[in-house]
């Protein structure tokens, strides 16, 4: 059995889930998803979304998760003395790609964001399949009819938690005007007549500030809920994404052959850290 741990928004969520499901599915073993985190109260209001998609696997009960977490301290000591990997409790750490994650063994808790496509590209097809919505509205289908049309570019911005939080501010930054005018002129000189799909959880920021030459309309505005976004966002041609999991997914599951895909090189306001893992070898970097 293999437990993921989920928190955080829904991006961080489909993290969480992709590894999880990578593990599962190399040991042909049950997936079990560990929601505790949203039982509590948190400032962010998020909530387990995953199950508005086509995903398998279980909530995990508290029996399933005492076999991993309620242990005496002999367990406890001897779990330390073994290679990390040879746990039952695999704690990523922070911002650091897990390179013995193929080592982990069919019993295991995943407790980590394990943000990079490495841990699951070899099963590529099955989470492009399983993150599916299981409904889908009329006004999504209408959007994405649109979409599909036109030589379409999704921009998203992420401020809200970015601007407000001091802590969140000084780990992440945010993303600024001079690289999403760049980042739209690379992708002007590439394409033609492109229009413009915003997401933004400051729609007044996007309208006063991005430049841009061709239709714009603001998705944001329109009443659609998160998961609903990301699913719209990847039927876009192109992308331009910020530093946020929410917009990554919203690449990745572009299936477009010639999709273009720029984000930010500079992913953390901090260089304690390299990151580089999170993004995928062929989107560009600026």
């Amino acid at each position: 059995m293999i437990i993921t741990k989920l928190m955080g928004g829904l991006g961080n969520q489909m993290f969480q889930y992709a590894a999880g499901r990578a593990l599962s599915d190399t040991y042909n073993t049950s997936l079990k998803l560990d929601i505790s985190y949203y039982e509590k109260e948190d400032i962010f209001k998020r909530s387990f979304i995953l199950d508005k998609f086509n995903i398998i696997g279980n909530i995990a009960t508290v029996d399933d998760k005492q076999k991993f977490i309620n242990k005496n301290y002999l367990y406890k000591l001897a779990e330390k003395l073994k290679p990390s990997f040879k746990r039952k409790i695999i704690i990523e750490k922070p911002f650091e790609y897990y390179r013995d994650f193929e080592k982990i063994g069919d019993d295991a808790y995943l407790d980590g964001y394990w943000q990079s496509e490495k841990y699951f590209k070899h099963i590529e097809s099955i989470i492009r399949n399983e993150f599916t919505l299981k409904n889908i509205s009329k006004a999504v289908k209408e959007i994405i009819f649109d979409i599909e049309k036109n030589n379409t570019v999704s921009i998203h911005t992420r401020r809200a938690d970015y601007v407000t939080l001091k802590n969140v501010n000084e780990r992440y930054g945010i993303c600024s005007i001079e690289y999403y005018q760049a980042a739209i002129n690379n992708i002007s000189e590439q394409i033609n007549s492109p229009n413009y799909y915003i997401f933004s959880d400051d729609v007044a920021w996007v309208k006063e500030n991005l430049k841009l030459k061709g239709p714009m309309t603001v998705v944001s505005e329109d009443g659609f809920n998160d998961y609903e976004e990301i699913i719209i966002m990847s039927k876009c041609k192109y992308n331009i994404i910020a530093n946020s999991s929410f917009s990554w997914w919203g690449a990745w599951l572009n299936e477009n052959s010639n999709k273009i895909v720029i984000a930010p090189k500079k992913w953390l306001s901090t260089d304690e850290f390299d990151v580089s893992y999170m993004l995928p070898n062929n989107w560009i970097k600026l």
